[in-house]
């Protein structure tokens, strides 16, 4: 009787104890002064979640395995349920709960990788065996959520051609959604988007792709020809050289410098070699203030160098994978919200809050209690490994460094 008594005692004294851990927290929601980010890896809109919007693409694929776009939905209802009816979804439904947490933080200005060609176009790039692409008029799918800028240096920017490329940026423009990392030439790939913050100074966001995630070296953007801009991480002194040049040609004192690139594999969470090599040369050598990583299907580590955020791998926000598995173990369907406080003055990291969500029923969902659990667990042993780690507060992970 005793050893059962004590058992239930130990029980009940860990989970009042998680509780209290978890409720002695300090957040950092948009602190007066700082400047604050909102930061989110691979959006992807195309495939199944073009199929459930007002307008859609042709559902024709060439992925070489016989669905087609349709198929997607029906794979994601099989895996969780029917979807509400077409009356019920508003422009917003893929954003699901992210509206309300970007309401409740307010963040300064809101960044995503749009994985994602936004065009009509019948022309799929040749020998790829991907390819996504959304409907120009549901870009009002992205302004939903009040995004500020989609980063194009990805793998599937250019999956139907240049010209779907061109349609990408212009349907961006015409939203007056800004851009990062692909433009209609290499000036304009290479620039940074501006955003103009008052008092609190500017934020530039500077993009960029390598290899390592599949970015076709045909893509490279040129003087008189649209494109991407590819970073040559393997030549590493050359690029940092470039970057230099980029930030010193645009950058202002107080402005906080972001660089954001798509690199790495899809799956695994060690780093590849070159990383940790490159994100540390960028922020000692050409002055980046934050890197923001993406690619990965599942999120990866983080790491304060001399002050600054690395984030290796954000991990998919969004997509059409359910129902679809493989690599469960890396549970790529679970995802972070990341709000980034940066000190404008210095450049230097001031907190990070990361809200764990789910992709489910193709919209993005607060994460339940048990994966709340596990991606605390998996963030503070991969974060660990990188000289910082995180504390589960509330709903919320905070980084601890």
């Amino acid at each position: 009787m005793f050893k059962g008594f004590r058992s239930v005692f130990a029980a009940v004294s860990w989970a009042a104890l998680r509780e209290i851990k978890r409720s002695n927290c300090h957040f950092n929601d948009n602190m007066a002064g700082h400047v604050s980010l909102f930061l989110v890896g691979d959006v992807m809109l195309a495939r199944g979640i073009d199929m459930i919007q007002k307008y859609s693409c042709d559902p024709i694929l060439y992925e070489g395995n016989n669905l087609c776009a349709h198929d997607y939905v029906l794979l994601a209802e099989g895996q969780n349920g029917k979807l509400p009816k077409k009356e019920l979804r508003g422009v917003d439904y893929v954003w699901g709960d992210t509206i309300r947490i970007l309401q409740e933080k307010s963040p300064d200005v809101r960044i995503i990788n749009l994985e994602t060609s936004v065009t009509t176009s019948d022309t799929p790039w040749p020998h790829k065996g991907i390819h996504y692409r959304m409907h120009p008029k549901n870009v009002d799918v992205i302004a939903s959520a009040k995004i500020d800028c989609c980063i194009l240096a990805n793998n599937h920017t250019a999956d139907w051609g240049f010209s779907g490329l061109k349609e990408t940026l212009t349907a961006l423009r015409g939203q007056g959604i800004a851009y990062a990392g692909a433009g209609f030439n290499s000036e304009e790939a290479e620039a940074p988007a501006i955003f103009d913050l008052g008092e609190k100074g500017r934020v530039l966001v500077f993009a960029g792709g390598h290899q390592s995630s599949g970015v076709p070296t045909g893509w490279r953007a040129r003087d008189d020809k649209e494109g991407v801009n590819i970073i040559e991480i393997q030549n590493t002194p050359k690029a940092l050289e470039d970057l230099k040049a980029q930030v010193i040609k645009y950058r202002r004192e107080g402005d906080i410098i972001v660089l954001s690139i798509h690199w790495g594999g899809n799956w695994g969470f060690d780093l590849e070699p070159f990383m940790q090599k490159f994100a540390h040369a960028a922020i000692k050598e050409a002055g980046f203030d934050v890197i923001h990583g993406h690619s990965s299907h599942h999120v990866r580590g983080l790491e304060v160098y001399q002050g600054k955020l690395i984030i290796y791998g954000c991990g998919d926000f969004l997509n059409d994978y359910e129902g679809i598995g493989g690599h469960e173990r890396f549970r790529g369907d679970l995802a972070l919200m990341y709000f980034v406080d940066v000190d404008p003055k210095s450049g230097s990291l001031v907190g990070v809050t990361m809200v764990p969500t789910e992709t489910k029923q193709l919209r993005v969902n607060l994460a339940c209690e048990r994966d709340l659990e596990w991606m605390q667990e998996t963030m503070s042993r991969e974060c660990k490994k990188l000289g910082c780690d995180t504390r589960l507060c509330g709903r919320e992970l905070h980084l601890v460094f």
